[in-house]
């Protein structure tokens, strides 16, 4: 072993330009790898500090899990998944919590929203600022219904008098007093206590009771839905939204991750493989001077570890800074909170140089199978004489993967949930992906017979182009798949987000009946204001939310019934809306066939604060992806959710927006589509966008490889007369040749997946793709593939061709 990685060490030290791709590839491998891995962990074990209740030993509250107990023979596991509410628990509870020995205090808190110009605040009881606990750095606290307290940090001065939006309806406060504490996780209102729980609304319960000090009172909570959490547990219950936040992170790193490391094996097999195709006749002549297939297997693969290792390392480094900088963009976008830290730890890093280095070997000796198989004699020749012939085993492996993406194109049209359907839809253009660069020689092949008529009207360029494609098929195969890559991967990471956008937005538009759309953050009392205007014929208020069936999750509205076919459309296709109450549901076609569901039967399901609900379907409507999948009574989900301000439909053919102005000052416009398409889209145009742009790496990586290789070649041209320019002329027709076949490949694959994916999710064979948003791909690939094609070949033209000529290979 040692000759061989002797021998791997000075080809490495002779063919740096050639193992330059190799590496770039691997680095950008491995720093995907081990970002993503990092997401992973976070999501799994991540948690938040507390700070509202930092001073608190322990915190009584709801259950935040829906709980599904699955019994089976052998075992009987439990099941939870995160409420998407705040789960309050009976007042009375902490008096029962207060006669637990060793109790010596018992603090209640109720948590509200607030609105002052706009800005988002949390509301409390000036009861609750010991659990952190609040000071006063000036003025008093609040002591009357029209007093505030502000925390630090929000601007607002004592004898200030502040407008503040609640659910109960807007009033004017007196600032009474400025704490001394800024929390930077939220901005809190304290108000007086009677004043906080007439806000709240929610008579008889409270949000949390902090309990001093840290005792056992299960024997309090035996017969209820409460919980005690002490130590970063605490942090949990303060900030749901991170808890949410870390369930996202699991699937989002995993689907990441492995997309990541499929594209990454597909790219680095494609590098090995162009750079053991320029060896292609130095492999021939070691086994012409007796070196056996096992040496020369040994040999690539020690190549492929040294350098793998080196690039782990250095990738497996670099990808903790990409982790940092996702968190950053995930923070920005309101994906996870800020107080969410990235786990850092040693695996992740572990994780992507083993990756990396198998990837690698595992790649160095699948491209150099059929090199050190065949006959010394027969590898020269072909080394000569380039074929397009491929292996028997790879044609069958390429039409395998071309039946499996059918197989996965027909599964993708029949799945009509976002959350089954978004990771099939990339591996159905992977696996289409792979089987066009299994069987590229043949497709190059075939497009060359095409090209070449036009490519010859060029003259001295384009018939040295067209002359090159023909006699270089297994190379322009190598250039062609990671463009391929690029555009279909491309297309559909993109275009899946303009589909789901562009059906939700038709469906909201085309079912929104009402003329005006107030919002967002409309109290219950200012849509009454609104329903006395005159000339005003009906008004629904609207909340979203969502519910667990079981333990699946589903998008909800909820919707005042009483004049719900003026304002809003959801294309009922059986059963009727008029029976809406608080012991009814509407559900979407989709969630019909997913839960087996007609019209008359009844579903149990749990609404959002945990709250479980046994409800008769009086409708199936086919818009849901415009409105939800479940449409509830508005009556029942506000005692549910923790911001009860939604929006409200106006249908109000006479009346002015001026008119509805005075009515109700300072409510303002809301799209009728806000709500709709999908939430994450940025999120996932963030993430995958890493994906794309090492796709885009891939591409300019290998055309350089593959340009820089060509030296010799250039320079022979040189030598019998053609000029510098015609030389330029002839790579960029050549080029512009590749980029048109994996243009059409790659627009293929994704006019498939997306086609499949729009099946299944909207009803509709045609996807939303914007003409602007396509041509900004297919020119991006262009300009990319120019480029790195353009600079090595004006770099290896510099010299004198003689001197290239001499050089080693």
């Amino acid at each position: 072993m040692g000759p061989l990685i002797s021998l791997a060490l000075r080809t490495l030290r002779h063919r740096v330009a050639a193992f330059a791709g190799a590496f770039v590839a691997l680095l950008c491998a491995a720093a995907l790898v081990c970002a993503c891995g990092m997401l992973l962990e976070t999501g799994l074990r991540g948690g938040v500090a507390p700070e509202r209740y930092a001073g608190t030993p322990m915190i009584v509250t709801g259950d935040q899990f829906v709980r599904e107990t699955i019994r089976k023979p052998e075992k009987t596991k439990t099941k939870a998944k995160p409420v998407a509410e705040r789960a309050w628990v009976p007042a009375s509870l902490a008096e029962r919590v207060r006669r637990v020995p060793g109790v010596s205090r018992v603090v209640t808190e109720v948590t509200f929203p607030a609105y002052l110009a706009g800005r988002p605040f949390q509301g409390h009881g000036w009861e609750s600022a010991p659990l952190t606990p609040f000071t006063l750095r000036a003025g008093r606290e609040p002591r009357t219904a029209g007093e505030v307290v502000a925390e630090a940090g929000t601007g607002i001065s004592v004898g200030a008098r502040v407008p503040v939006r609640t659910p109960a309806g807007t009033g004017t406060y007196l600032v009474t007093g400025v704490t001394s504490q800024d929390l930077p996780g939220q901005d809190s209102l304290f108000f007086a206590t009677a004043e906080a729980r007439r806000l709240a609304g929610r008579p008889g319960q409270v949000s949390a009771i902090g309990v001093f000090p840290a005792v056992d009172v299960s024997g309090a909570l035996h017969d209820t839905t409460a919980l005690a959490y002490t130590g970063d547990e605490r942090g949990t219950v303060e900030f749901p939204d991170a808890e949410k936040a870390r369930v996202k992170l699991i699937s989002l790193g995993g689907a990441l991750g492995g997309t990541s490391l499929l594209v990454a094996i597909l790219v680095v097999v494609g590098t090995f493989a162009l750079s053991i195709q320029q060896r292609q006749r130095e492999i021939a002549l070691l086994r012409a001077v007796a070196a056996t297939p096992r040496q020369v297997r040994r040999m690539l693969g020690g190549e492929a570890l040294l350098v793998s290792v080196v690039a782990g390392l250095l990738g497996s480094a670099a990808g903790v800074g990409l982790g940092f900088w996702l968190r950053s963009r995930f923070v920005a976008l309101d994906a996870m909170p800020e107080n969410l830290q990235l786990v850092v730890s040693p695996f992740p890093l572990l994780a992507a140089l083993a990756a990396t280095v198998a990837a690698a070997w595992a790649a160095a000796r699948l491209s150099a199978r059929r090199a050190v198989r065949i006959r010394p004699v027969e590898a020269l020749g072909e080394a000569a004489l380039p074929t397009t012939r491929i292996p028997p085993g790879r044609l069958v492996a390429g039409l395998l993967c071309a039946g499996g993406g059918v197989a996965l194109t027909v599964v993708l049209s029949s799945l009509s949930v976002e959350a089954a359907a978004s990771p099939v839809t990339m591996l159905t253009a992977l696996v289409w992906t792979v089987a066009v660069a299994l069987l590229g020689p043949l497709i190059a092949d075939a497009a060359t017979a095409v090209l070449a008529v036009a490519l010859r009207a060029s003259r001295v360029g384009g018939y040295l182009a067209a002359a090159n494609l023909r006699a270089g098929a297994k190379r322009l195969a190598s250039v062609v798949t990671p463009l391929t890559l690029m555009v279909a991967m491309t297309c559909v990471i993109l275009f899946v987000q303009t589909t789901m956008g562009h059906a939700a937005q038709e469906q909201a538009a085309a079912g929104t009946r009402a003329g005006h759309v107030l919002g967002p953050h409309v109290p219950s009392g200012a849509a009454a204001a609104v329903r006395k205007v005159p000339g005003v014929e009906a008004v629904t208020e609207v909340l979203h939310t969502s519910v667990r069936v079981g333990l699946d999750k589903y998008g909800a509205q909820a919707v005042t019934p009483d004049g719900l076919g003026s304002t809003m459309d959801l294309g009922v296709l059986s059963g009727s809306l008029d029976g809406l109450d608080d012991g009814s549901v509407a559900v979407s076609r989709t969630a019909a066939e997913r839960l087996g569901v007609t019209v008359g039967e009844k579903i149990r399901l749990t609404l959002g604060d945990g709250t479980p609900a046994e409800l008769r379907v009086i409708a199936v409507y086919a818009r849901g992806l415009g409105f939800g999948d479940l449409t509830l009574s508005h009556a029942l989900v506000v005692p549910h959710v923790d911001d009860p301000l939604g929006t409200a439909l106006v249908t109000a053919p006479t009346v002015t927006r001026a008119d509805l102005e005075r009515a109700v000052p300072g409510i303002g416009d809301a799209s009728p589509a806000a709500e709709a398409g999908t939430s994450n889209a940025e999120v996932s145009y963030v993430a995958m966008g890493l994906i794309i742009a090492f796709t885009a790496i891939a591409v300019v990586n290998t055309l350089a490889m593959s340009t820089s290789a060509r030296s010799r070649e250039l320079a022979l041209l040189r030598l019998v007369g053609t000029t510098r320019r015609q030389v330029l002329r002839m790579l960029r027709l050549e080029t512009l040749a590749a980029v048109a076949i994996a243009v059409v490949i790659g627009t293929g694959i994704a006019l498939l997946t997306l086609s499949a994916f729009s099946m299944g999710m909207t009803d509709s064979p045609v996807p939303h793709i914007p003409p602007l948003g396509y041509l900004a791909v297919v020119v991006t690939a262009a300009a990319l593939a120019l480029l790195a094609t353009v600079l090595p070949a004006r770099a290896a033209l510099t010299g004198r061709p003689a001197d290239a000529l001499g050089a080693r290979e």
